[in-house]
């Protein structure tokens, strides 16, 4: 295994960033997400981003196209895209294992979203395994390894004061072949993962949603929810959006934004029908389609146990209890 002293990972993340656009989780303004790496930037290394990484490949404001509209023609301009590649270091498993939901949705199915692709077409990931969980984490019992990050270019290993790091793809041992001087080649012991505190049992529960639509808990789950869409904005597998115009005069820019199921307007049809009027329609559509439709259409859940919104739920409306119920209704 390759390895490095933490204290020279400054180093190494400048050396990289000579040659690849550098993503590293850090903290800014008082919020933890990836950042575009600089020197003196301070890292967040102890535990995951509250931001996941979604927004690297799926911006939550996105300028898809201009327009010009003259006479009786319209012509299109594309927006021109950055073509350096980008390493993305410190992406926890549970978070590459949204990667692979959003690359379900956006890249398979027929349906090949092409911003969504130009972006991941040009990253190198490099996961970042765990070593002690976070109160709010339980992604082992969504199925995920947290010291293996599925779909990594590169798998790094925290061993205490030293990192790890393994190449698993071509482009991966290509990356690290480039800053092969800083690194020692010696035998390592990857830590033990510590206990979780919060678990979930989601055995047999997609199967058994399928006749729980009507159910009487609907209400139960949804009582207190403020419909304030945290939950969404800071959830790394998230993927509504919604498309606008912005025009001055002649010239226009179509724009995509982030949007959510939770939100009243987000459902309202043409001429005014609602077929989500209340907390209870809009709670419920949530939790389903993270557990049952999106497994019946692409054979995963659609939540990886990070716990963002465990934590940042104003109201704890706390999505391992949503299990438990569900799985004792």
């Amino acid at each position: 295994m390759k390895t490095i002293l933490k204290a020279k990972l400054p180093e190494l993340l400048e050396q990289l960033a000579k040659e690849y656009k550098v993503l590293v989780p850090a903290k800014l303004e008082g919020v933890s997400r990836f950042a575009a790496y600089r020197e003196n930037l301070e890292l967040a290394l102890e535990e995951n981003v509250t931001m996941p990484p979604k927004d690297i490949f799926f911006p939550q404001t996105e300028e898809m196209y201009k327009f010009k509209s003259k006479d009786q023609s319209l012509e299109i301009e594309e927006i021109p895209q950055d073509e350096k590649l980008q390493v993305i270091f410190g992406v926890r498993s549970c978070d590459m294992k949204s990667i692979d939901c959003l690359d379900q949705v956006f890249l398979t199915k027929g349906f090949v979203d092409p911003f969504y692709q130009d972006k991941r077409d040009k990253s190198i990931l490099i996961a970042l395994s765990c070593v002690k969980p976070m109160e709010s984490c339980f992604c082992t019992s969504m199925g995920i390894d947290p010291q293996k990050g599925q779909g990594a270019d590169i798998q790094a290993y925290d061993l205490g004061e030293k990192l790890g790091f393994e190449g698993i793809t071509e482009r991966g041992q290509e990356v690290l072949s480039k800053v092969s001087g800083m690194f020692a080649e010696e035998d390592a012991a990857i830590p033990s993962i510590g206990e979780f505190n919060l678990t979930a049992d989601v055995e047999g529960l997609p199967e058994k949603l399928k006749d729980m639509f009507d159910h009487p808990i609907w209400d139960d789950i949804s009582r207190k929810c403020l419909n304030c869409s945290t939950c969404a904005y800071v959830c790394p597998t998230c993927h509504c959006f919604d498309i606008a115009s912005e025009v001055r005069g002649e010239d226009g820019t179509k724009i995509r934004c982030w949007d959510c199921c939770m939100v009243d307007e987000y459902t309202v049809m043409a001429g005014g029908h609602q077929p989500r009027p209340g907390k209870k329609e809009r709670v419920r559509n949530r939790f389903l389609h993270k557990l049952r439709y999106f497994p019946e259409r692409y054979n995963m859940l659609l939540c990886t146990g990070c716990g963002r919104c465990v934590v940042k739920c104003p109201v704890n409306l706390d999505i391992t209890n949503v299990i438990k119920k569900l799985q004792e209704a």
